[in-house]
């Protein structure tokens, strides 16, 4: 049917149109769960204990899934099915091609949905090359059913959504207010949510000024040290030193930089461990007692740009970096950019 954005994708389920097959995926999270909600939703309504089977795309038995397509609806319009985190360039050629073809015939009583939320399925590319299998599950859902892809928005775009979400809440927002939330948290949908929550609840039913966000929401640190871990598991020097310059302008503490790159790393290599012992997100965050989800989405997503050599030898380099840091006089700002220049330059 068609490639779409998130915008024209909630337009159409508002009018009551549906798809047999959808492919969701993108770099904005929140904004493919949002969609993947909205979709089961549509298909059926409040029954989707009965009527909703999900799936796991590491373990996706294709057999097992067609008979599943082929089940008739329970107590609702639609059998629906989610497949999560499906990987076309980690699964044998032959069952990606069953799989294709079982997509392919899907009866007009199912609803599948394919997303992605725990790796980046144009591997940190704008778009997908030739070599990049996924492509064929977007192209084949862009032409039977429907294909998205959701991307960051800016802080003007999300001013909007941020003045609805408040006013959900029984709240108010100045425009200028959200724009600084959203500049505030780089435009991390999951992040903002979480800070409206806070604002909210200290507002009440008093407007939320510019003043309110400058006293109740720090600029986020944590949030530039992903973009930084993005920027050096993508291999973009530019983005990783923008990152590491826009903290040093923070006047943020050295060794509390260099504790936070290596965190993020620490976070990537337990990501790459579960992904090869086939463990799930949930899984991670409850082996290792994680609160913020986001954070481990985003080591599962530069897992798919970083071999696992690549992200101990990145270890390492921090380790030998922390080490010097404490017992050299060299300038700590230089130190850290020599780390992660070598990081930059190590191969995959």
């Amino acid at each position: 049917m068609a490639q779409t954005d998130p915008r024209s994708l909630k337009a159409q389920l508002k009018k009551g149109e549906l798809a047999n097959f959808y492919y969701l995926y993108g770099t904005d999270i929140a904004a493919v769960e949002e969609l993947t909600s909205a979709i089961i939703k549509r298909a059926v309504g409040d029954n989707a204990e009965f009527a909703l089977t999900k799936l796991e795309g590491g373990s996706l038995n294709v057999s097992d899934f067609r008979d599943m397509t082929e089940m008739m609806p329970m107590m609702s319009e639609y059998n629906c099915i989610l497949v999560n985190d499906y990987n076309c360039d980690t699964q044998r050629e032959e069952v990606t091609k069953t799989l294709l073809s079982v997509l392919k015939e899907i009866p007009s009583a199912t609803v599948v949905i394919f997303n992605v939320t725990g790796f980046d399925v144009k591997a940190g590319k704008k778009k997908f090359d030739a070599k990049n299998k996924n492509k064929k599950l977007a192209d084949l859902a862009a032409k039977i059913g429907i294909a998205c892809e959701a991307l960051p928005k800016t802080a003007h775009d999300m001013v909007k959504d941020i003045c609805a979400r408040v006013s959900v809440r029984g709240g108010l927002i100045s425009a200028p207010a959200a724009q600084l939330l959203a500049e505030r948290c780089l435009c991390d949908t999951i992040m903002i949510a979480n800070e409206i929550d806070k604002l909210c609840a200290y507002a009440g039913s008093s407007e939320i000024t510019v003043d309110t966000i400058e006293l109740l929401v720090a600029k986020q640190s944590d949030v530039t040290i992903f973009n930084l871990s993005d920027a050096v598991a993508a291999f973009n020097r530019k983005a990783a030193f923008d990152a590491l310059n826009e903290l040093f302008a923070r006047n943020e503490n050295p060794n509390s930089i260099l504790k936070s790159i290596s965190d993020s790393f620490v976070d990537m290599y337990r990501a790459a461990a579960a992904k090869k012992c086939g463990r799930t997100i949930n899984d991670v965050m409850r082996d290792f007692d994680y609160k913020w989800e986001f954070k481990v989405k985003n080591a599962f997503r530069n897992t798919s740009r970083m071999s696992m050599k690549r992200i101990r030898e990145c270890m390492a380099i921090l380790r030998d970096t922390a080490v010097k840091l404490n017992s050299t006089p060299i300038d700590k700002r230089v130190l850290i950019e020599e780390a992660i220049t070598e990081m930059l330059m190590l191969k995959n």
